[in-house]
């Protein structure tokens, strides 16, 4: 069991097709009873290659992201301090609007939800890495967030997908993936996007980030 959890989120780049109906996304008019709007995923896109920032945030500073999707919105806190280089890319690819009109495109049900990818492939990224190693005693608990990687890329390294965690199975995961915050608000949010999972794949239906807005204090 533990070695089939570790693969979930090793693997990036196997998970494909993931793209569901194309088209713009149109809620409906009643309110579902999963709480998610019934819509379509947006066009997959591969955004131009961008270039990773050469500063980190203002430590003096605390910075959230805040995901309005189609299930409802949640807010992450930033932990500049544990990810410096990541944090920093995050806050400028949501600047850029990197993540808006983009889905989730994996959701392992009581594990991870995961996205970050235009392309909707599951191999998509900015162009770009970075590396901020965790420490050897990291613990992906519900609510943390953290960032994907490919099994053969070092510890620690980044580009745009992140993951959610939403069960106790992912304590199970070596301390292989930079933790960049966890959320600080709408965790029923996050909960019913996992409630869509129906494997280790695509959701039951389109969950759509519509934006990420960055806020700093």
């Amino acid at each position: 069991m533990r070695a089939a959890l570790l693969v979930l989120v090793v693997a990036v780049v196997f998970v494909a097709g993931c793209g569901g109906k194309s088209g713009d996304q149109t809620e409906s008019v009643a309110t579902p009873a999963d709480g998610c709007a019934d819509v379509g995923a947006p066009a997959a896109r591969t955004p131009s290659a961008a270039q990773a920032p050469t500063k980190p945030l203002d430590e003096s500073k605390t910075y959230t992201l805040t995901f309005d999707t189609s299930c409802g919105s949640f807010t992450v806190t930033l932990d500049q301090k544990l990810a410096p280089h990541t944090t920093a890319s995050l806050v400028a690819l949501a600047n850029d609007k990197y993540f808006d009109d983009t889905i989730f495109h994996r959701v392992v049900p009581g594990f991870v939800i995961q996205g970050g990818d235009p392309t909707q492939s599951g191999g998509g990224g900015p162009g770009y890495s970075t590396v901020d190693v965790p420490p050897s005693n990291a613990k992906y608990t519900p609510g943390v967030v953290a960032m994907a990687k490919g099994t053969t890329e070092p510890p620690g390294t980044s580009g745009s997908q992140f993951f959610v965690v939403t069960g106790t199975a992912a304590a199970e995961l070596t301390p292989d993936y930079a933790i960049v915050g966890k959320v600080t608000k709408g965790m029923e949010t996050v909960r019913r996007i996992d409630a869509l999972g129906v494997g280790d794949g695509p959701p039951s239906k389109p969950v759509v980030v519509t934006s990420v807005t960055v806020a700093e204090r």
